[in-house]
């Protein structure tokens, strides 16, 4: 046993970092908020020339990761500042303009999950993954599939950490969550941080509501809530 958790552990990443998608106009696109806030996304955090290069160190991210097309649409401009593909586990609406299917984002969030701490090309890199939020985090979800771990704050062994929250409130879009392994040691998280987007002109006006807190009251019409 012990000799299957040391080379498991040789594949897990040093950091990875979670987002939720930007805010969207309906099912399949972003609205034209979450589109500022991918491009604010490439130039303040997450792209090759980002004016703030603390969350990723320095380095090139080892792979950016998304589910649905909200994330792969806010991933996109960072992951293509890098000349790097985007990683996708696609789950798509299908039924004419409905959510995703549950299931379904279960499945492919648990293949996701998997690969993060098993995939030697990551192991003591930078991941970044663009998910869904019910699906990082949901006490709900979680009541609803006793024994089973179906939100990444499970799969990625966050509820071994405490003050990791129990769910990712839906209001808000202006968050990350930092992960941090000791990659040559264990797939247990060894640190967790929330860190809260914050953009300089021309991004200011992006919504920067804090955890929990409601979207601002002149949250554009255009976008859903």
């Amino acid at each position: 046993m012990l000799g299957t958790c040391l080379s498991s552990a040789h594949a897990v990443p040093r950091k990875v970092i979670l987002l939720r998608h930007g805010e969207k106009a309906n099912a399949y696109a972003l609205c034209a908020i979450g589109q500022q806030r991918s491009l604010a996304l490439r130039d303040t955090y997450l792209g090759r020339n980002a004016t703030n290069s603390v969350l990723l160190g320095g380095q090139a991210p080892a792979a950016f990761l998304a589910i649905t097309l909200h994330t792969l649409e806010l991933a996109a401009p960072s992951a293509q500042s890098w000349g790097m593909p985007i990683n996708t586990y696609a789950v798509v609406p299908l039924d004419g303009g409905g959510a995703a299917v549950p299931q379904e984002l279960k499945n492919a969030t648990s293949i996701a999950a998997a690969d993060v701490l098993t995939n030697p090309a990551w192991h003591d890199r930078t991941v970044v993954m663009t998910w869904q939020h019910t699906s990082i985090a949901s006490a709900r979800l979680e009541r609803q599939n006793p024994g089973e771990k179906v939100t990444l704050r499970q799969l990625l062994n966050l509820d071994q950490l405490p003050g990791v929250p129990k769910t990712w409130p839906g209001k808000n879009y202006d968050y990350f969550w930092i992960v941090n392994y000791d990659p040559q040691r264990s797939a247990i998280p060894t640190g967790f941080e929330m860190v809260k987007q914050v953009y300089a002109p021309p991004f200011n006006t992006l919504p920067q509501n804090d955890w929990g807190a409601p979207l601002p009251k002149d949250y554009a019409a255009g976008c859903k809530s």
